[in-house]
C-alpha cells in the first residue's frame, strides 16, 4: 500500500528514465480509500500512480559458490540488482 509522499524501492524499470523524472503507472490493481476499496478486473479504467524518480542505484552484492570437492571445480559469482527509489506524488 501506498500513499502520497511515500519513498518506495522497486525494481529497475527501463534505461530511458533519469533521476528527477516523473513516472506514471497506469496498470492499478486495487485502490483503498479507508472506507471503500475498489478492485479491478484485470486493472481499474482510469487509476493512475504519478511518483518521482528520486535515485537509481544498486543493491548490495549477492554471491554465488559452486563448489565441487575433489575435481578442482570452484567459481565464484557476484551479482548487483539495480533499483529505482521513488517517491508517490500522487494517486488519482
Amino acid at each position: 500500500m501506498v500513499s502520497p509522499g511515500t519513498v518506495v524501492k522497486i525494481e529497475k524499470i527501463s534505461d530511458e528514465h533519469k533521476e528527477g523524472d516523473t513516472i506514471t503507472f497506469d496498470k492499478i490493481l486495487i485502490v483503498d480509500n479507508g472506507s471503500e476499496t475498489t478492485i479491478g478486473d484485470p486493472y481499474i479504467l482510469g487509476a493512475k500512480v504519478t511518483a518521482k524518480l528520486e535515485k537509481i542505484g544498486r543493491n548490495q552484492k549477492v554471491e554465488t559458490i559452486k563448489y565441487k570437492q575433489k575435481s578442482r571445480y570452484f567459481i565464484r559469482r557476484g551479482h548487483r540488482q539495480p533499483y529505482f527509489l521513488i517517491k508517490i506524488e500522487s494517486i488519482k
